[in-house]
């Protein structure tokens, strides 16, 4: 089949791009070659998707079984593509985002649930991440005419993560010495990895699927304490996890995902909802979810091929907490439990 991945570079582009390709596919990728190398293997067509001209030349004289899009963000730039490829494929797959549903995590996810109210000729000035994605969706299914497909992750982890998130837990355990743990070590988590939603959404495109399909994790997958003792497995290390009060982090200015990435902040209904997703309808079209230790060991194996000075995931330097204040709460929360 002949598949045309917009983006197909990074991170969940390019686990796309590399399952297609081991599954015999012809695959066109369509990017500015500005945030990753190509997969050897794939016709590179170089162009700016919200310029008309670089997808009219795209689009000319070339046609595709369907289009994974993994890298629109903006309804009006979403939609012009949509239009674009209307008659040079089958299917438009769009990934999306689980914070595209109205009122998540406040209000608890399922299939069917609504999207934010968003215009899908919006702008980036019309909303937030999760508003500008609910735009998005409505710009393919108003703009593409054929079978549209829309997959709604939540957490994507793996080999080629540019939000280290997990990177970073791995670089910082990897260091050794006390680590700062947040919160529970119980507390539930679910993602889903690249590699498994890229499979999932292949599979789902091959065959003309489409409908919105909500795509992580199962509940109960695995907890925080689980995950990051599969970090210091993984890396060797032998690191001391010190388990701290989310309260007490909240009350020393811990910041919740970003700071200490994946840690929702003190327990409340919405970090409850967060982490239990129903994915039943994606489960019985075929979502395979490998072990929590693979999705690491691999991420881990990866992160050798970059020296750790460098480690900065596509300029991204937002995540992780800074060694002097990760030392300033520990030594804190010491001397309160002494």
């Amino acid at each position: 089949m002949r598949v045309l991945v917009i983006g197909g570079s990074g991170f969940l582009g390019r686990a796309v791009v590399e399952e297609a390709l081991a599954r015999g596919h012809e695959v066109t990728t369509f990017n500015r070659g500005r945030t990753g190398v190509d997969v050897p293997g794939v016709e590179v067509v170089r162009g700016d998707r919200e310029s008309p001209e670089d997808l009219e030349r795209l689009v000319d004289g070339r046609t595709w079984d369907f289009v994974i899009d993994t890298s629109g963000y903006v309804p009006r730039v979403v939609g012009a593509s949509a239009r674009a490829l209307s008659g040079h494929a089958g299917t438009y797959a769009f990934v999306s985002t689980i914070s595209a549903l109205a009122g998540f995590p406040g209000k608890p996810a399922g299939d069917g649930a609504e999207i934010w109210p968003c215009e899908p000729d919006a702008g980036p000035e019309d909303g937030n991440y999760g508003v500008l994605k609910a735009g998005c969706e409505r710009a393919v299914e108003q703009g593409f005419d054929g079978n549209v497909l829309i997959v709604q992750p939540g957490i994507i982890l793996g080999p080629y993560e540019d939000v280290a998130r997990l990177p970073w837990w791995l670089s910082r355990i990897a260091r050794g010495g006390q680590v700062l743990a947040p919160g529970e070590p119980d507390a539930p988590m679910q993602f889903v990895d690249a590699r498994d939603l890229g499979i999932f959404t292949l599979d789902q495109a091959e065959t003309g699927t489409a409908g919105r399909f909500l795509v992580t994790g199962p509940v109960g997958q695995t907890t925080f304490g689980e995950w990051l003792e599969s970090c210091k497995e993984a890396t060797g290390s032998d690191a001391e996890l010190v388990w701290v009060d989310s309260t007490f982090l909240a009350e020393q200015g811990a910041g919740a995902f970003v700071e200490l990435p994946l840690w929702g902040g003190p327990p409340s209904e919405e970090t409850e909802t967060f982490w239990s997703v129903p994915t039943t309808k994606a489960q019985a079209a075929g979502l395979r979810i490998r072990p929590v230790a693979e999705t690491v060991r691999d991420t881990w194996a990866w992160l050798q091929e970059i020296p750790e000075k460098r480690r900065n995931f596509g300029n991204n330097t937002t995540h992780g907490i800074a060694p002097e204040k990760e030392a300033a709460i520990l030594e804190a929360w010491g001397a309160r439990s002494e």
